[in-house]
């Protein structure tokens, strides 16, 4: 059976896009047949990290519209046969989608992938209310800071009352995903421990990311971290966290940079 996955948060920033490219990828290498969609209307990027800007002809807009059908607008991936991207308008606003037309479009999706990952825009407006209106789970992607923090757990609100599952008194499966944790940085006392957030939130957590160039480059060539360098810290993580996402047991542990770091002490001494 198809399911709904909206990755998503409160704040700006924190690493949907790339989350939302990384799992898919990992989720296709799997053999799962998945489909990332990008209600993002108005900036676009999930087309920039999925390395597909220029294969852009019709868009979520257009199908939700009727101007295009949903397989004129799908862009097959190159390197993974089993994964495609529904790209968002960059012309348009989000008042240009409506609850029926996602619903139509996530509706057909459903006939044809195993995972339909939905990439949410940033906040609490109509982008991200419909961007996980459908949802079956939920990635709440949080950056270690309080700022981040606290509007994930809105977000977690808005998962339990504007949902479709919410309204028919089931629930949406929640997960938090730490993105850009900096294990130096925590023990210092510059951002919030593990603990804390998951203290806070009360949420399950699927996995931690750490700060990385890996992701950096990765999106610069136009490619999900588990395929551009899958071998990577941050790689690892985001495969790792597909696991429990699937169901398997993985053990956790805390990301640590050990290149970076040796990088950096290797500076020092050189200073």
């Amino acid at each position: 059976m198809a399911k709904v996955l909206v990755v998503t948060s409160g704040k700006g920033g924190v690493g949907k896009t790339t989350t939302t490219a990384a799992v898919g990828a990992a989720l296709a290498q799997s053999g799962k047949k998945v489909v990332v969609v990008d209600f993002d209307v108005g900036l676009r990027n999930l087309d920039l990290i999925m390395g597909a800007e220029r294969r852009v002809v019709f868009d979520l807009i257009n199908v939700v519209q009727g101007v295009s059908k949903l397989p004129q607008a799908l862009i097959r991936d190159k390197r993974l046969e089993n994964l495609a991207l529904l790209p968002a308008s960059q012309t348009r606003d989000k008042d240009a989608l409506t609850e029926e037309g996602v619903g139509r479009v996530i509706a057909e999706l459903r006939e044809t992938f195993d995972w339909i990952i939905c990439d949410s825009p940033a906040g609490i407006e109509r982008g991200a209310t419909l961007a996980m209106r459908y949802a079956d789970e939920a990635i709440i992607v949080t950056n270690p800071e309080v700022s981040s923090v606290r509007d994930s757990d809105r977000i977690i609100g808005m998962l339990d009352s504007k949902t479709a599952k919410a309204e028919k008194g089931e629930r949406v499966e929640k997960h938090v995903l730490i993105t850009r944790y900096d294990a130096a940085r925590a023990t210092r006392g510059e951002m919030l421990s593990i603990e804390d957030v998951l203290e806070i939130l009360a949420t399950p957590l699927l996995g931690i990311v750490p700060e990385s160039q890996d992701v950096l480059r990765a999106s610069n060539v136009g490619a999900p971290v588990t395929i551009n360098n899958p071998a990577s810290v941050p790689a690892r993580a985001y495969v790792d966290a597909t696991r429990r996402l699937l169901g398997e047991t993985v053990e956790m542990t805390i990301p640590v940079e050990r290149v970076g770091l040796m990088n950096r002490l290797l500076g020092r001494r050189a200073a």
